[in-house]
């Protein structure tokens, strides 16, 4: 009932005009102020902190790294903070050329020395930075991470003047460029840390992100945040390139329930929507087909094995839980928006194949919990599945439920928690199974599986294994690209092997996008550079 409520309000808000015959978009479309919903109230703003695509989509308009995203082509690096770069003959050590031209919105130069102190920082293991693994390429990272060795100068990196930086990798890795792009690799204003952190480095949500505090060096700057209200960014005038930004502001809007927010688009109150939710894209697609978009999405859906608590800690166990998902019925019942059913961790593309590590097969499921020591499914001891309070996320728990209740005759309960929580809760195992996913960071199947290292912050399973982790250092160092990824196709069957995670589906991307919008092209990161984004005049 209260999804056919949420249709019904949506449908009928579609209907509604304002008696001037301009809404609040139609405003602020004229005033060159993007509006855009944005899910939840992120975590923070600190780029050496956060996980989240939710968080990823404000800091990309606050900060800039050395490589940038093409606003229509997929892997393509642009120049950022960096003007140029080169590598050696097997790309281990790349040297990137910084613009003198490139301030922080105080003014302050932005040198090779803020990403040395960035890189320091946030491989700094006591400022609790999940995303840190993000920098192991680097050679000698790792070992500084894990406090091998608490001299910084060890690690691959140097600056060779104020605006030439040198990275030096444990491996070849030719994509280097790409992974800059992402927000670990952004540098942070040594001086305005440092500052709100009595000096010390490892000082985690210190107060320099706030408003007034908070100095960046991409194309906007942070105006306001309201929890649970808006975040507004608006254009930075120092930025190197304010020339190419066409956008006055943004206003990121933190809409929970996407019916509520599938409604302010129709109301004239967003220009892009987070999502679509299922019961509307085939109305959207009759009704709005100019303003409805379905994408692919470089991304995996699944659910995490708390593997440290019984049963889960059986790989028997798991596996049966995998093998009774219909994942088809998902698709077609719930979600109805193109996804395709997930068989291994990494999306096919490219060249990669993903093997067919996962299917739909009850009966052996079934055989599997018996072998376990479950052939009576009341022996099975209840725990719960933990979800974000997303309505969508709650009916594919719901699914999960009923198809593990059908078909292997146990009970699981569902609890949801709000953002923040639900993922400290992730990062504490403090579940049992958790619904979640991974959006990919670069385009290189080691972006959904480098996640899974023991101990790496983005884990969140408890599970590890040294075979899979030396396959993936073994990658690394194999030239040969068709070789390369026969290396990280078997790191992938050792992964599927065990199943500290079930692969459920990967994803699409479906929203709503006000047709004046220019310069949003489909990208599988779905990583959309800002500075290339405006409003179509009425001239056009």
């Amino acid at each position: 009932m209260r999804v056919l409520m949420s249709l019904f309000l949506v449908l009928a808000g579609a209907l509604l005009v304002s008696c001037d015959g301009r809404t609040a978009a139609d405003r602020a479309a004229e005033a060159g102020i993007l509006i855009m919903g944005n899910s939840s109230e992120p975590k923070g703003l600190d780029s050496q902190l956060v996980t989240g695509v939710l968080e990823s989509n404000i800091i990309r308009s606050l900060f800039e790294g050395l490589c940038t995203e093409h606003p229509s082509k997929d892997g393509v690096a642009l120049p950022g903070a960096a003007e140029r770069w080169e590598a050696n003959d097997d790309f281990s050590v790349w040297t990137f050329h910084l613009r003198p031209e490139g301030v922080w919105s105080d003014g302050v130069p932005v040198t090779a020395g803020d990403f040395l102190f960035s890189y320091e920082r946030i491989l700094t293991a006591s400022l609790g930075s999940d995303y840190a693994e993000m920098l192991f390429y680097i050679k000698g990272a790792e070992e500084f991470y894990k406090r091998e060795t608490d001299d910084f100068s060890t690690v691959g990196v140097k600056a060779l003047d104020d605006y030439t930086l040198e990275i030096t990798l444990r491996g070849s890795l030719p994509f280097l460029p790409e992974i800059t792009k992402h927000y670990t690799w952004y540098p942070v204003p040594r001086h305005v840390v440092l500052e709100y952190s009595d000096g010390k480095i490892d000082v985690p949500f210190s107060g320099w992100t706030q408003p007034g505090n908070l100095v960046c060096n991409g194309p906007f700057l942070l105006k306001s945040w309201r929890i649970n209200d808006h975040i507004e960014v608006v254009k930075n005038p120092r930025y190197w390139d304010a020339e190419t930004v066409q956008l006055n502001g943004i206003r990121f809007v933190p809409v929970i329930n996407s019916y509520t927010e599938a409604r302010m688009f129709f109301d004239g109150l967003l220009h892009i929507t987070y999502t679509l939710p299922p019961e509307l894209i085939p109305f959207a697609n009759e009704h709005h087909p100019e303003e409805t978009r379905g994408e692919l999405y470089l991304g995996t859906r699944f659910v995490r094995f708390n593997v440290t608590r019984p049963p889960l800690d059986n790989p028997k166990v798991r596996r049966a839980l995998a093998l009774t998902i219909d994942r088809n019925s998902l698709i077609d019942n719930v979600l109805q928006g193109g996804q395709m059913p997930a068989y291994g961790m990494v999306p096919p593309f490219g060249d990669y194949e993903t093997e067919h590590a996962v299917d739909f097969d009850p009966a052996e499921a079934r055989r599997l919990l018996a072998e376990a020591g479950f052939a009576d499914p009341s022996e099975f001891p209840r725990i719960k599945l933990l979800t974000a309070d997303r309505d969508v996320s709650k009916r594919m728990a719901e699914a999960y439920q009923g198809m593990w209740k059908e078909h292997l005759g146990i009970s699981i309960d569902i609890e949801q928690k709000e953002w923040t929580s639900y993922q400290n809760a992730m990062t504490k195992l403090e579940y049992d199974l958790v619904d979640g996913g991974w959006i990919g960071d670069y385009l290189d199947p080691t972006t959904f599986l480098d996640m899974w290292i023991g101990g790496g912050g983005n884990n969140r399973t408890g599970w590890a294994s040294k075979e899979f982790e030396a396959a993936l250092r073994q990658s690394e160092h194999v030239r040969d690209p068709a070789a390369r990824l026969e290396v990280l196709q078997k790191a992938e069957r050792i992964l599927m092997s065990e199943l500290p995670a079930l692969p459920i589906y990967w994803y699409t991307t479906n929203y709503l996008i006000d047709r004046r919008v220019k310069g949003w092209s489909p990208l599988l990161l779905n990583n959309h550079p800002y500075k290339w984004v405006s409003f179509q005049t009425a001239a056009e």
